[in-house]
């Protein structure tokens, strides 16, 4: 039986449970990481038992959101998820899907898979809603929980740039930097910090940009063989699905990024009143009105034919 329960009762069920397994999605981000580690860091200072399961290895410029968690096993285990608004978005972690307690999240378009639900879609970040079950259990805002939350808080906003920031965004962002967050730093790396191998990667991703449905729609991608060739990781893409985006006349911004011989993952950003969300659910993703994504089979060719089409949809509901 699948439950959704509020925010008191998910603080409680934390408080009165313990061996806590905390998952995060694919491709995991500064949301989904700085929301598990800094509940991970939370349960651990009032005596619970817990440690992070994440998709891959941990990158470098996450890396920090580790600092201050004990290594802990335990062979009990009480399985959580955040960030997480589908359990096909678990990645490798799929396996514990069925096992899932409780799942904290703020997707709009969010598919029940845990037996609890705490789904907060008005929340700019899954990170927000961390911190204020951090203030029902009574926690210390330590530096390292600072940094955890903040980045959450930050990434999710695009640095408090985006729609869905709030007042309470900003008054969590301010609580996070008086208990000593090193938020000039995460600021600098999260948004100001690139590689070459991301310039690279850039310059050939743009060769590729092209405008559709009387150009309100740019698409642009990047395969295999462009990131071998420019030596980019996956930490060297990120930031390239802001930059269709950004063009004049630009409603629905799709950046294609090649995984496998047949597999594409899409981030679709949008402006004026396209819904994200809704292009992306079309494929089995979701996300937030402006910002969503998914994963598509198929020939480039296909996923492009297909994701136009679904964009022009948006684009045309948009308008009626």
């Amino acid at each position: 039986m699948i439950t959704m329960i509020s925010l008191k009762e998910a603080a409680a069920y934390l408080q009165t449970n313990d061996n806590y397994i905390i998952l995060t999605h694919q491709y995991p981000d500064g949301d989904t990481l700085g929301s598990a580690f800094g509940l991970c860091k939370m349960l651990q200072q009032i005596g619970k038992n817990a440690r992070v399961l994440y998709n891959g290895q941990l990158q470098d410029r996450f890396a920090y959101l580790a600092n201050g968690v004990s290594e802990q096993s335990f062979t009990k285990e009480t399985v959580i998820s955040v960030d997480v608004a589908d359990k096909a978005l678990l990645g490798e972690l799929i396996e514990y899907s069925s096992r899932v307690e409780l799942c904290i999240d703020h997707h709009s378009i969010h598919r029940q898979y845990a037996k609890r639900s705490y789904v907060d879609p008005t929340a700019a970040a899954t990170a927000e809603i961390i911190y204020l079950i951090g203030e029902l259990l009574g926690v210390e805002y330590t530096k390292d929980i600072a940094d955890c939350v903040y980045t959450g808080v930050a990434t999710d906003t695009g640095c408090f740039k985006f729609s869905n920031t709030t007042l309470q965004t900003h008054e969590i962002a301010g609580r996070m930097i008086q208990s000593g967050c090193d938020f000039a730093r995460i600021n600098k790396d999260m948004f100001d910090t690139i590689t070459k191998a991301h310039i690279a990667i850039e310059q050939k991703a743009l060769e590729t940009l092209a405008y559709y449905v009387d150009g309100e729609c740019a698409v642009m991608y990047t395969t295999k063989e462009m990131c071998t060739r420019c030596g980019a990781t996956d930490d060297d893409i990120e930031g390239l699905s802001s930059v269709p985006r950004k063009i004049v006349g630009v409603r629905v911004g799709i950046t294609i990024r090649q995984k496998g011989d047949d597999l594409y993952k899409i981030s679709v950003r949008t402006n004026g009143g396209v819904n994200a969300a809704e292009i992306c659910s079309i494929f089995g993703g979701g996300g937030h009105p402006a910002a969503a994504g998914c994963t598509i089979d198929g020939t480039l060719d296909k996923v492009i034919e297909r994701l136009v089409a679904a964009a022009a949809v948006a684009l045309k509901n948009s308008r009626d």
